[in-house]
């Protein structure tokens, strides 16, 4: 009897944590919000491309199935918090705890094997602690300025959002994210190009692109 009681509280509990991370389909990007885009993203749509890039990643050193899962936890907390930005002037230490307490909430509803894999999986992420955390930290970047190139080429409005590449101004240094980054400078410098070229300002101007310098250090905040 203690056992089926016991059973229907943890399926329960499995529900109610489910309908939680649901909310993150519901939840826009904020830097999207604030540039109006049209339709943002929502959180889980960038979760799920960083976690098809740790998927395809093909460093024999990395371990491929801990980035897959970093990339489904790093964000989780939104949940609860929501998608905050640099512009909602919290400070990051604020952002952190507000973070963590919605992460001990969610995972206080998990068995305690899969509480504990969780919550390590965030904290990990957080603290940038590991080869792992620090490449999916730059599948963030990376994401978000992919995502940021293609809602300039569905408005037609080539540099627009240039503040998003600036951001990620040398921090990128990982070999298989380098060689992304520069198909996707190639690719925003022709767009640009070919833009000015319509424009028939007589001048070639130099598409603006983000930097794939490399830096010793890949620890960077959220």
């Amino acid at each position: 009897m203690a056992a089926s009681v016991q059973a229907a509280a943890g399926g329960s509990n499995m529900l109610r944590f489910m309908k939680l991370i649901g909310q993150l389909k519901r939840v826009p990007r904020t830097g999207w919000v604030y540039r109006n885009v049209k339709k943002p993203e929502s959180v889980s749509d960038h979760m799920y491309r960083m976690a098809m890039m740790s998927l395809t990643i093909t460093d024999p050193t990395v371990d491929k199935d801990r980035c897959i899962k970093l990339a489904l936890v790093h964000d989780m907390a939104e949940c609860i918090v929501g998608d905050i930005a640099p512009s909602d002037n919290i400070s990051k230490t604020e952002k952190h705890k507000r973070e963590e307490e919605a992460m001990r909430q969610l995972t206080d509803l998990l068995p305690e094997g899969l509480k504990q894999e969780i919550y390590g999986m965030w904290e990990e992420y957080e603290t940038q602690s590991s080869p792992e955390s620090r490449l999916v930290k730059q599948f963030d970047l990376l994401e978000m300025i992919l995502q940021a190139h293609e809602y300039e080429e569905l408005e037609g409005t080539p540099g627009r959002l240039q503040e998003f590449f600036d951001s990620t101004d040398g921090r990128f240094h990982h070999p298989d994210v380098l060689q992304l980054i520069s198909s996707l400078n190639e690719e925003r410098g022709s767009h640009m190009t070919k833009t000015d070229d319509t424009k028939n300002c007589g001048n070639s101007q130099e598409a603006s692109v983000v930097s794939s310098r490399p830096l010793e250090s890949s620890h960077t905040s959220s």
